[in-house]
């Protein structure tokens, strides 16, 4: 069995040092913490890292296997967390908490917001524990705003476009929503499509229509909108699927919406993949912004185990969440959002 040691120093990064020296950079950091004596010692307790270790040191790791950092990502974390890697030693709770968000995709600027919000990082008296630790979790979940965006009807269809880059899912976003709104809601719903840039994108929706029952009109054109529309309107719900744009397609964007902009009242939604790096995200949020997209529909979360971006992006342009899609499975992998699944999607990977 390999051998779990304890290595002390007066800093943090001499320890980390030692640690690396005698074990190397994958080393599996278990605990660390501060030693109230005389020379004020830091102390971090680590083992040599590997395939396989987790599995064959349960007695060891416990419960506490998602929240184990290399120190790889260790030193990553103290050189961008702005000097406060040995006020988070002091309080390992709080040092393991802030270890998971940064391995699970949350930077460490959003990181270090739920933290500073919790006021858990200031000099002064020590704090810390499981009640300080549930104040930041706390914090994180109402950071986390969730809509429905099919919740109270009131007169006429609820209209709602669906937006989003090339390949992120709305076809079967649309046909997943459809099948759980008329299925699990007992609502009429009814489908267009006005995607006429993508081969079979029409056809593909048409298919998902045919086997729910349901109607769905293609509209290339502001009057073939308006048409389906009025075709629609005893529907407590339309649809409306959109040609995938390149964020960077300014002109096919200014199209799309000019399309939408009929004498309906459309509600967008801006679907973003968790894969998709946080500069992508931004930029598709910038150049969709026209649209004044109600909520986020966050797809392919089974694709990502990284999903701190959700997170991520929340606190960079705060909008409801509606629901997010973790697979290709129609109607099944779709969930409307929860503050608490949410978190544990982000958070624990399931």
């Amino acid at each position: 069995m390999t051998e779990v040691r304890r290595y002390q120093g007066k800093s943090i990064a001499e320890v980390m040092e030692k640690v690396r020296g005698a074990l190397g950079s994958e080393a599996m950091i278990l605990s660390t913490r501060k030693v109230h004596d005389q020379d004020r010692l830091f102390e971090i307790t680590a083992m040599p890292g590997g395939r396989g270790i987790l599995s064959t040191h349960h007695d060891v790791t416990g419960e506490l296997k998602s929240e184990l950092m290399s120190l790889r990502e260790m030193i990553v974390l103290m050189n961008r967390s702005d000097g406060i890697m040995e006020r988070l030693v002091a309080n390992p709770a709080l040092f393991s908490l802030y270890g998971l968000l940064i391995k699970c995709g949350v930077n460490d600027e959003s990181a270090r917001a739920f933290f500073d919000k919790g006021r858990v990082l200031e000099k002064g008296p020590k704090t810390g524990g499981p009640s300080t630790k549930n104040r930041i979790i706390r914090g994180i979940m109402e950071a986390v705003e969730v809509k429905d965006p099919f919740k109270n009807k009131k007169g006429g269809p609820i209209l709602a476009a669906f937006l989003g880059t090339t390949g992120v899912g709305k076809t079967t976003t649309v046909a997943k929503l459809a099948a759980q709104l008329m299925l699990r809601e007992k609502m009429r719903v009814g489908l267009i499509s006005i995607d006429g840039y993508r081969i079979g994108a029409m056809e593909q929706l048409r298919i998902y229509a045919n086997i729910l029952g349901i109607p769905c009109f293609p509209a290339f054109c502001r009057k073939d909108l308006l048409h389906a529309l009025k075709k629609l309107s005893q529907k407590d719900v339309i649809l409306i699927d959109t040609a995938g744009q390149s964020h960077y397609d300014k002109p096919r964007i200014q199209a799309l919406r000019a399309l939408i902009a009929s004498e309906a009242p459309v509600d967008c939604h801006l679907l973003l993949p968790v894969g998709t790096s946080e500069g992508e995200m931004d930029q598709a949020v910038q150049n969709f912004q026209g649209f004044g997209f109600k909520s986020y529909v966050f797809t392919k979360l089974d694709e990502c185990r990284r999903r701190g971006v959700i997170l991520n992006q929340i606190l960079r342009y705060p909008l409801p969440i509606s629901y997010v899609t973790t697979g290709q499975n129609v109607p099944e992998d779709i969930e409307k959002a929860d503050r608490g699944k949410l978190l544990n999607l982000i958070l624990n990977g399931n």
